[in-house]
């Protein structure tokens, strides 16, 4: 079956799916997720929208994001991007929750606006969803609760700036709460990096930088079956270093074996190591190690 694209553009499309009463604010809106009647979409129907959503859910079913199912059973918080592609599946019940929706537009001009991009959850995939205690999740309906009293009364000059204080508040508590999720999970988080260093040096240790060309972040976190967001958060956490930092490493390391084999060029060592250009090998390795790939080999 051809798949089918809505488009949900604005909070009162939000309440219009969700069979709710005209929202109080033009650009935010916190909806109770146990007590709403969204229309029940066809098989294979996917949503887009031109809102942030973060959306707290217990329900029984399944929700599937891009090509990956999860199961909210034991409730979660999700969060998503405007221009997002969601797939819901028929059948959800959910069981309680909510929801904050809030159009890009109610930032402009705000702080939260210019450091939006910095809450890399909001790239996370389904499995890699924030699972908070009931203590956590009361810090966050305190915050909640004043972002509703505040477009539920009179809008003054005021209350923009405390809508989007209390949105950063609750983002913050959210990497917080991830950090400790981060920590709790160790044992897991400690395997992902393991598996990322074993692919790593077996990506160097063949032909694919010659074939394939130098690996992104992207690859290794489609073989890890993680986000890169994910990923780089995991091994930040863990090892104070990004994915991108560790394959410039581990692509530093290897080029001084072989500039120290001393039977290639620079450009041949460059091109081995997947370059496109050897101006970029040359730049880079300056950067890490304060001396170009020429000088290191004549010092040893």
């Amino acid at each position: 079956m051809k798949p089918k694209y809505i488009d949900i553009k604005s909070i009162s499309e939000v309440h219009q799916f969700y069979n709710c009463e005209k929202p109080l604010h033009p650009l935010i809106t916190v909806l109770d997720l146990a007590n709403v009647n969204p229309d029940r979409p066809a098989e294979n129907t996917f949503y887009r929208t031109d809102f942030y959503s973060i959306v707290c859910k217990r329900f029984e079913g399944t929700i599937k994001y891009g090509r990956s199912y999860y199961d909210f059973d034991e409730g979660s918080l999700m969060f998503t991007l405007p221009g997002q592609v969601i797939l819901s599946e028929p059948g959800i019940n959910v069981i309680e929750g909510w929801g904050i929706f809030f159009h890009k537009d109610l930032l402009v001009g705000t702080e939260l606006a210019g450091k939006i991009q910095n809450y890399s959850f909001f790239q996370y995939d389904t499995n890699e969803a924030l699972h908070i205690s009931e203590a956590e999740k009361q810090v966050l309906l305190d915050a909640i609760d004043k972002i509703k009293t505040e477009y539920s009364q009179n809008i003054d000059k005021h209350t923009k700036n405390l809508i989007v204080d209390n949105l950063q508040l609750i983002l913050n508590y959210c990497n917080r709460f991830y950090d400790r999720q981060f920590y709790t999970r160790e044992k897991v988080n400690n395997d992902i990096v393991q598996k990322f260093e074993k692919i790593l040096m077996d990506y160097f240790s063949k032909d694919n930088p010659i074939n394939i060309g130098l690996p992104t972040t992207k690859y290794f976190a489609s073989q890890l079956n993680l986000s890169s967001n994910y990923l780089s958060d995991v091994l930040t956490k863990f090892t104070g270093k990004t994915t991108k930092e560790h394959i410039h490493l581990q692509i530093i390391d290897k080029a001084k074996v072989i500039l120290c084999d001393g039977g290639k060029s620079i450009s041949e060592i460059a091109y081995d190591l997947g370059f496109e250009h050897p101006s970029h090998f040359t730049k880079l390795f300056k950067n890490k190690t304060g001396m170009s790939p020429r000088d290191f080999r004549s010092l040893n």
